[in-house]
């Protein structure tokens, strides 16, 4: 146990992560040494950074904080603190059943821990961070909570409404970070497209993400988390004219048969749904698009499945997920709706959906064969460097593999123009052409 070392555990997304960033940066600034995410923690405080999302993210979060309390109990360590999602909503029951956590705090109320360790927030730091991503990507925040209330949804419960970041503030992170040797940021919130919304009575989203691009030094720029209905058609423009704007979209759609779509309460319909797809590939030639999909919902029928298959057959996404429907306390479904769909069924339906994407995978892959591409590295690897493209966002998806005992070593976080060599269901490999590093 090393005196005056706090570990910092993250659980979750990425928003959770940045949070954690936070406040290492904080704590750094009040004279801890911090780790984080360490795979032997060493320190005498521990503060675990929870997600209350779904079933296994919170059982994940109840087990790791079990095991740092042993820890404690063992004498591995003086304190223990638990911050985060599953905190913010489930702090007093928590409280009872785990009383050797020595306080709980919410989503929004983690500066309390400086002063409860006897030190003082220094809002000169509020918007810096210590990075726990390599050093030349970072994940940018623009809002918090969410207005939409989706049926199945207990994100809004947790995070409350949605809360836009002033544009110049989000600007100020972007310069300095950029200043710190990052080239690339993942833009993230709950929902981008409400961005601006609260604060300045329309949908911000593109004049945000064209100021971003016109920074200095930023190479790329994507986008994750949109939501369907009332898209901004502006950002079209902003994707198609910016070449350091990605032209990648995470955007989850859920589901499209017009009877899911009603009873989710996603504001959208089937055939709007199918108008997004096709204009985004028109506006903006050469769009990938990652998107999201629930099966298994209350109500669910074998027609309104084979709807969604013949969707994701026509749309063809480049990258997609899936995931079967669990019942969330105190949302709309859980309150109003029966769970009627058997286990059993779900995980077929969730089996044949994914068993058609990666047939589409894997075609979409074999097409890039011979194409050259831009790609930036993130680290070495055994005998490879890892990359990705524009269309590719770190750990989700696609990873491209170069050899590293072929040609001169590539710097990390350098981008380099390559050509596609051979493809897989989920990785590309390549052989380097020419550096674009100046």
């Amino acid at each position: 146990m090393k005196r005056n070392v706090i570990d910092i555990i993250t659980l979750g997304c990425s928003k959770n992560l940045v949070d954690s960033e936070k406040l290492m940066r904080q704590l750094q600034a009040n004279g801890y040494e911090v780790t984080h995410d360490s795979a032997s923690p060493e320190g005498e405080i521990a503060v675990i950074n929870t997600c209350g999302f779904i079933g296994d993210a919170k059982e994940e979060s109840i087990n790791t904080i079990l095991e740092f309390c042993q820890a404690k109990e063992e004498g591995r360590l003086k304190k223990v603190y638990v911050m985060g999602c599953l905190s913010e909503r489930y702090m007093k029951d928590l409280e009872e059943e785990i009383p050797q956590v020595d306080k709980f705090y919410g989503k929004f109320d983690w500066a309390q821990l400086l002063d409860d360790l006897g030190k003082a927030y220094q809002p000169e730091y509020a918007i810096e961070r210590c990075l726990t991503t390599p050093s030349h990507y970072a994940y940018l925040k623009i809002s918090e909570g969410c207005d939409r209330r989706c049926a199945y949804c207990a994100i809004p419960i947790i995070t409350g409404k949605h809360v836009s970041r002033p544009m110049e503030e989000i600007l100020d992170e972007v310069q300095r970070l950029v200043a710190q040797g990052v080239k690339e940021f993942q833009v993230i919130a709950q929902e981008l497209t409400y961005y601006g919304v609260d604060l300045y009575k329309k949908q911000a989203l593109p004049e945000l993400i064209e100021r971003i691009a016109e920074v200095p030094g930023v190479e790329w720029v994507r986008l994750h988390y949109a939501y369907p209905a009332n898209f901004p058609a502006d950002l079209f423009r902003v994707m198609r004219e910016h070449g350091n704007v990605c032209r990648y979209m995470d955007i989850a759609l859920q589901h499209v048969s017009d009877h899911m779509l009603e009873r989710m309460h996603r504001h959208v319909t089937k055939a709007e749904t199918y108008e997004l797809i096709r204009r985004f590939r028109e506006e903006v030639p050469g769009i990938h698009l990652r998107t999201t999909f629930m099966v298994g919902f209350p109500g669910e029928t074998e027609q309104d499945f084979e709807e969604l298959k013949e969707f994701v057959r026509w749309a063809r996404f480049d990258r997609m997920g899936a995931f079967a429907y669990s019942e969330e306390e105190g949302t709309y479904s859980a309150n109003h709706y029966e769970d009627n769909i058997p286990e059993e069924m779900k995980q077929r339906r969730l089996d044949e959906l994914m068993a058609i994407q990666q047939c589409i995978s894997l075609e979409l892959n074999e097409q890039k064969v011979g194409e050259r591409m831009k790609i930036v590295i993130d680290r070495l690897e055994g005998d490879y460097y890892i990359g990705r493209t524009e269309f590719d966002s770190p750990e989700v998806d696609l990873e491209v593999l170069v050899d590293a005992h072929e040609g001169e070593a590539l710097e990390i976080g350098g981008f380099y123009q390559v050509e596609i060599t051979a493809a897989e269901e989920f990785d590309l490999y390549a052989k380097v052409v020419s550096s674009c590093n100046s």
